[in-house]
């Protein structure tokens, strides 16, 4: 009987494998292409697979991995929060909440009140000028579950 060895893929797995390409002067392109057929290999890191590119880019042989890893991800976070709120006209303070909210409680609520606050205000009866109401919810929930699966650790 053969045993298979089998590793659980997730971010720390993938930090380890960047100290390890790390200290190689990020020269060794090997450790890149295991990085990456780790991730998808991983439902979990898919949706993270463009961020651990960029970090991975960004590296310099100087810094800590995991203590850069994390700044890294606070900042694109925040970039992309802000980049969401003025892309969809979205109330800032609330929009920031709302995120925060969810992260501290690991699940996005897409139902109730919180989620109407955070929207512009507009019409709830749609015209031929301006998409109605539901449609602009339903693509700000499905862009505000993208970067949540994004930024979930």
């Amino acid at each position: 009987m053969e045993l298979i060895k089998q590793i659980k893929v997730n971010i720390d797995y993938i930090l380890m494998l960047v100290d390890k390409y790390k200290k190689t002067n990020c020269e060794d392109k090997t450790i890149l292409g295991t990085i990456n057929k780790s991730i998808d290999a991983s439902m979990s890191l898919r949706s993270k697979k463009d961020l651990i590119n960029q970090f991975v880019n960004q590296l310099n042989t100087t810094v800590d991995v995991e203590t850069n890893w994390h700044e890294f991800v606070e900042q694109k976070k925040q970039e992309e929060l802000q980049y969401l709120i003025n892309e969809e006209n979205l109330k800032p303070d609330e929009t920031k909440s709302f995120v925060t909210d969810a992260f501290r409680d690991g699940v996005l609520k897409t139902t109730g009140t919180s989620i109407d606050d955070i929207l512009p205000k507009m019409s709830r009866f749609g015209n031929k000028n301006n998409s109605n109401r539901a449609d602009k919810k339903k693509a700000v929930i499905d862009k505000l579950q993208q970067l949540f699966e994004k930024y979930t650790h």
